[in-house]
């Protein structure tokens, strides 16, 4: 066999095995290790090491496990509750008051905490009973509950952009700037759907008694400035000092972290135990991530020196694809890697594949980041392998079947193409922040 022809054996074995159920993190560093030392012998050995000490030291990648303690601490300082009620009293005048609500909670919620099953698991166990209560639609309220939970994905501070930035060597803040409008943009078009469902079809989501929506103005307002502003405040802060060079993500993700710690105790929720669990769970997830990277640097590297990026170049360029056609080819195939894999997966082991073809095409990083984080959305909604459906489907009520909330998502699912769509025809929706920003 010819090298280019291992490198591609490499990539299918590792397909295989992921299939089958094998660690991701280790079925690369494995791999790495096996056609390495094919490659290169014992000199793979040493730079294993040095890639790992490397990856483990890198200055991008600090802000991911103070990001994730600052929405593990978020998320057991029972903010959600309170958060979920002020935005129900405020919007109880609205139609389909309690999915706009629900979507507004889960933008912001899942802005602070980026972690997906946590926010669809949570919303399913407090708002979805209340939609279902309140006689809506089973499937439009599990589309809501399953297509908010995702944003947290694309709404800066979002872990996945770190992850991309370092990956593709673009500014993190100028990603955050980026991906700002698109994800607001996207949130809109699921507000501005339900709220015409229900216009035009009441019986989807009935309108609250009257005991509900005509609450006295300071009643609401008190509910908003305890509930709502602490959490908007934190996560506008955050962004703000990174959009505006105050600070770098890193040292931002510290701001965040404290004022996490400070909203926990406030609510009266802070415990050494839940402090403990938010430790753990953040040492766990961050461990994931940096095994993962140092894993799919070792694979990509070892599968460039066989030969196999440079045959995926030729072979993309022997189809004479003009920009426009290798976007769509892109973008459906990290759609399709969506089913079986994480979105973790997805960034860190095969979007680099893509990345030294935008040279050819001409595309700008920058760009390509946020439609492939508009895209991942797709991952966690795309029937069969809807993660979010899941998570739901695991909480939900006896009368709720898993083809209900499939039936739920798939408007949402269209809405994150018809974003993807207006992004791609308008880039200036993304790419005007950062310009303006960051012009000289």
């Amino acid at each position: 066999m010819t090298d280019p022809q291992v490198a591609i054996l490499m990539l299918c074995m590792f397909i295989v095995l992921i299939m089958l159920g094998f660690p991701i993190a280790f079925t690369l560093v494995a791999l790495t290790v096996g056609f390495g030392y094919y490659a290169v012998g014992d000199t793979i050995f040493p730079l294993f090491v040095q890639r790992t000490f490397g990856v483990m030291s890198s200055d991008v990648l600090i802000a991911v496990p103070l990001f994730l303690f600052m929405g593990y601490v978020v998320e057991r300082a029972n903010i959600l509750d309170r958060l979920f009620h002020s935005l129900h009293l405020a919007a109880g005048n609205i139609p389909a008051s309690l999915a706009v609500a629900s979507l507004i909670t889960c933008a912001l919620f899942a802005t602070a905490t980026g972690i997906v099953g946590a926010v669809v698991t949570l919303m399913g166990l407090l708002a979805f009973p209340a939609m279902l209560k309140a006689g809506y639609d089973k499937r439009l309220a599990s589309g809501v509950i399953c297509a908010g939970g995702c944003l947290g994905i694309l709404i800066p501070p979002s872990i996945m952009l770190i992850l991309y930035g370092a990956m593709a060597g673009v500014s993190v803040v100028r990603l955050y700037a980026a991906a700002l409008f698109p994800g607001f943009l996207l949130a809109g078009l699921y507000i501005v759907y339900v709220v015409a469902r229900a216009v035009i079809n009441p019986n989807v989501a009935p309108r609250l008694p009257a005991s509900e929506r005509n609450v006295p103005f300071g009643q609401v307002f008190f509910a908003l400035l305890t509930s709502f502003a602490p959490l908007a405040v934190l996560i506008l802060s955050v962004l703000g000092v990174i959009l505006f060079g105050l600070a770098t993500p890193h040292e931002a993700a510290g701001i965040g972290a404290l004022g996490s710690l400070i909203l926990a105790v406030a609510y009266g929720q802070f415990s050494w135990e839940k402090f403990k669990e938010s430790v753990f769970l953040t040492a766990r997830a961050t461990a994931m991530v940096c095994w993962l990277f140092v894993g799919s640097w070792g694979f990509a590297s070892v599968f460039s020196l066989l030969g196999g990026e440079r045959l995926i170049a030729e072979w993309v360029t022997a189809l004479d694809l003009a920009p426009w056609q290798f976007l769509i080819l892109a973008q459906l195939i990290i759609f399709l890697l969506g089913w079986p894999l994480e979105w973790t997966e997805i960034i860190i082991i095969f979007v680099p594949i893509f990345l030294p073809l935008l040279r050819i095409y001409d595309i700008d990083p920058l760009f390509f980041g946020v439609l492939v984080a508009l895209n991942i959305q797709t991952s966690f909604l795309s029937p069969p392998m809807a993660m979010s459906c899941y998570y739901l489907k695991g909480i939900a009520p006896p009368g709720v079947e898993l083809t209900d909330i499939f039936a739920g998502v798939m408007p949402f699912l269209l809405l994150v193409l018809v974003s993807m769509a207006l992004f791609y025809i308008f880039p200036s929706i993304g790419l005007w922040l950062p310009q303006v920003i960051y012009a000289r």
